[in-house]
């Protein structure tokens, strides 16, 4: 599928702007302003919650897209000490061993040395400084990254300190830290074109706590729906298995099986469309028949939704393909951000530019 050139190049304006702004799992509030002040240039109702930012359209109840706001950075936990801060300890208790982000923990350990990274104070964002990583490896006692860091000696415990992030576009291929700011990005772009509908940015993704806030949401509002649809990114370990579809979809993961009816609704706009798609969770579990040790197929918001709710609250999920997961370099093709936007507008009845 082609792109609209003018199309894709405001879009990546806008996400070249937010990918600046640090946004630490855990941390972030600054970022929060941040959306909320881009929001307020058009005519949606803004409400902020703990750990939630909610942006609603004349027919909030016609669908709600999701996309969590936070990204993967580092904590000062102590003296010259900095921890992963998904895997802090106050973070252990949402994290059961079987999430994709665990999984990965020993095979990013190595991949930040040399990594330039930014401090920042907590509530306000103001920044404090830089560094570089020196090394990065996993300690077995605190099940955590640990790293060491030159020039951010000074700072205190609870200051959140960020990778030096900064969008690189190379013909077809974007890259930056994109999860998820790319989603977050997706749905300003839906709400600039006109979407009448509910978006949810969630907060702790990342430490598995987002879906908390968003349940409690729906319930404080009485809310019962079949047409949520979270937005994130899907990692594949090449640029080859990236470049296989143009948007990943699943019929479940390891929580709750996803809401047929709105699966098949996106599922059929991909056909319309002649965008390339994959079932997420039908790869993994192909790819498992060659494993002795199998591979999960995530523990996602969603699912943790659908069953903290009992179905009450249910839908599915529309993700990125990318590759160089939870890394400063993780990489998508334009194509594929174009596709998604496609697919999205089209789900929302917008004009469809492409």
């Amino acid at each position: 599928m082609k792109h609209n050139s003018s199309n894709i190049d405001e879009f990546l304006h806008l996400l070249r702007a937010l990918v600046r702004e640090p946004s630490v799992v855990g941390v972030e509030d600054a970022f929060f302003r941040v959306l909320r002040r881009e929001l307020e240039e058009y005519p949606v109702r803004v409400e902020r919650y703990h750990g939630l930012l909610v942006a609603q359209g004349a027919e909030p109840d016609s669908i709600y897209l999701s996309a969590h706001v936070d990204r993967h950075g580092l904590l000062c936990t102590g003296p010259n000490e900095f921890q992963y801060a998904a895997f802090i300890a106050g973070n252990r208790g949402e994290l059961t061993g079987d999430s994709v982000s665990e999984q990965f923990m020993e095979l990013v350990a190595g991949r930040f040395d040399g990594q330039r990274v930014q401090a920042h104070t907590p509530y306000a964002g103001s920044y404090c400084g830089q560094g570089q990583i020196t090394r990065s490896y996993v300690c077995p006692r605190r099940r955590n990254l640990i790293f060491e860091l030159d020039g951010l000696e000074f700072l205190q415990p609870g200051f959140p300190v960020s990778f030096l992030d900064r969008l690189r576009v190379d013909q077809n291929l974007v890259s930056a830290q994109l999860d998820n700011v790319v989603c977050v990005a997706m749905l300003i772009e839906l709400i600039r074109c006109g979407f009448q509908g509910t978006a949810l940015f969630t907060a702790g993704e990342e430490a598995g706590r987002s879906w908390r806030f968003a349940v409690e949401w729906f319930q404080r509002h009485d809310i019962q729906t079949d047409r949520l649809v979270v937005l994130d990114t899907s990692p594949f370990s090449t640029l080859d298995e990236v470049a296989k579809q143009e948007v990943v979809l699943r019929n479940r993961d390891s929580m709750a099986t996803f809401d047929e009816p709105l699966t098949d609704q996106l599922l059929g706009l991909c056909e319309r469309l002649k965008i390339r798609h994959r079932f997420k969770d039908r790869y993994v579990e192909l790819l498992n028949l060659d494993r002795e040790k199998p591979l999960s197929i995530g523990r996602t918001e969603l699912g943790r939704i659908i069953t903290a709710t009992d179905g009450i609250v249910r839908g599915t999920t529309l993700q990125l393909p990318t590759t160089s997961y939870h890394t400063a370099s993780e990489t998508a093709e334009a194509t594929s951000i174009a596709a998604m936007l496609r697919l999205l507008r089209n789900l929302c009845g917008l004009p469809d530019p492409w």
